[in-house]
């Protein structure tokens, strides 16, 4: 955000000497001649730094202190004074001011005190953003593949990732890596070095996501005993991730569209209007259009994040790609455990290449870890995979499940293997399938299989 100051005292060519050389060194300085004017400007405008006269015309300055960190405590305090008393600047620090200045004062004393508090307060904010935020991988760190679908995700990744603060919209089955996508178009971007912050838009309740997203106010609810700075101030000159954005509520989805077309946004319960540079990427494993039709979501929000658009495809379409992420998973794993990194039997490979992985790259590296556990060392034997891939179908490149068959096709075919897989026993396929007996059944009538009951 822009460095505000608010200059705050009753004598006009102090407050206007002050504004004045600290406008020309770049700052945005407003001023106030009396504390309710101060008050008020705090509770319509975000600054980062008052400087406050003691002794005002209207209200004591160190009232006026106190009630400007009750509506920020993040905010940092100059006073000022002409009374030059040990007892004064030791209250004025007690109640929360971060520094005082003693009239007359050097105006290259007060440019260098005012550089260090904007300094002070950019250390906190990486600190806050530092908690805030999980680890970022470096450029396209945790991103493997060899497969042509994989060289085209990364080449539109790359060019999205230069397109300014474009709005991006990552589409795909869970599983896939598309946190992982998202994180390459902030580390490939110009924003790189700022902030990466995350929100999961299902995690957490309507109320709370609204805190999370853009802050509260001090008394903005029962338990907001404090203001809070929200994600979206925290990833300013950043990126802030919404992962899961179709479950985003339609209570909230007016107010992340006008943060996304303006940057701009309130805190819960507050009045000031804050500024961030932000840019939102945003992903689902949803239908959005689908829902855009059901009225589920906004369409404008739906259009306004679909800028740019990526598709991440799902492993069963990378198939090249499983056992280089196999032996990255393996080898991950190995490190994490402590233990010799094992190598794959060539049967093993066989499964892992022909399993049609429903839940994608996720899955593959759960079902890497367990198999180390299981192995302890050595190779990885087709014992040490889970029952699943023997039972699957092998899927065809571009078969499975959709390419040239229909969602009804690939139902059937994925009914018909696990029924032979059971050997015809229609409960446990049923219960193999997640589905009842009854519904089996009706599938099968749907499909026109003779349903000789077991």
């Amino acid at each position: 955000m822009a460095e505000h100051i608010l200059v705050v005292d009753d004598d006009r060519t102090i407050r206007e000497t002050v504004a004045e050389h600290l406008a020309k060194r770049g700052y945005d300085t407003w001023q106030a001649e009396d504390g309710a004017t101060a008050l008020e400007l705090a509770r319509k405008h975000a600054y980062g730094l008052v400087l406050l006269d003691i002794r005002l015309p209207d209200i004591d300055g160190l009232e006026v202190l106190r009630q400007l960190r009750e509506l920020d405590d993040s905010l940092l305090v100059v006073v000022m004074t002409a009374y030059p008393e040990v007892r004064t600047a030791v209250t004025a620090l007690k109640a929360g001011a971060y520094d005082y200045l003693n009239k007359p004062f050097d105006l290259d004393d007060l440019r260098e005190l005012v550089k260090r508090a904007f300094e002070t307060q950019r250390l906190r904010t990486e600190v806050e953003r530092l908690r805030a935020r999980a680890d970022r991988p470096g450029d396209l760190e945790g991103m493997i593949g060899e497969s042509p679908a994989f060289q085209s995700l990364v080449g539109i990744t790359r060019r999205i990732a230069g397109a300014g603060r474009t709005p991006v919209l990552i589409r795909g089955e869970s599983g896939v890596g598309k946190e992982r996508v998202a994180q390459a178009i902030h580390n490939l971007s110009a924003r790189a070095a700022g902030p990466w912050v995350t929100l999961n838009c299902s995690a957490i309740s309507e109320g709370l996501l609204e805190s999370e997203m853009f802050g509260h106010e001090k008394g903005a609810f029962t338990d907001a005993k404090q203001a809070k700075r929200g994600l979206l101030e925290l990833a300013d000159g950043g990126t802030l991730f919404l992962d899961e954005i179709g479950d985003l509520s339609p209570a909230l989805q007016p107010k992340l569209l006008r943060a996304l077309e303006t940057q701009t946004f309130r805190r819960v319960g507050g009045q000031r209007e804050m500024s961030v540079d932000v840019r939102f990427v945003a992903a689902t494993n949803r239908d959005l259009p689908a829902m855009v039709k059901a009225g589920r979501f906004r369409e404008d929000l739906y259009y306004r994040l679909n800028v740019a658009g990526i598709d991440v495809p799902g492993l069963r379409q990378r198939r090249p790609d499983i056992l280089p992420l196999a032996r990255h998973f393996l080898e991950q794993a190995a490190r994490v455990l402590g233990v010799p990194r094992a190598a794959l039997d060539p049967d093993a490979d066989t499964l892992l290449e022909g399993y049609a992985w429903p839940g994608n790259i996720r899955e593959l590296r759960n079902v890497m870890e367990r198999a180390l556990i299981l192995a302890g060392s050595g190779r990885i034997l087709p014992e040490h995979l889970p029952k699943e891939l023997f039972e699957a179908p092998v899927a065809e490149a571009g078969e499975w499940p959709g390419g040239l068959m229909t969602l009804d096709e690939v139902e059937k075919r994925h009914i018909l293997h696990m029924l032979e897989a059971c050997k015809g026993n229609k409960t446990k396929a049923a219960g193999r399938l997640g589905i009842a007996r009854i519904t089996l059944r009706g599938k099968l009538k749907q499909y026109g299989i003779t349903d000789d009951t077991d």
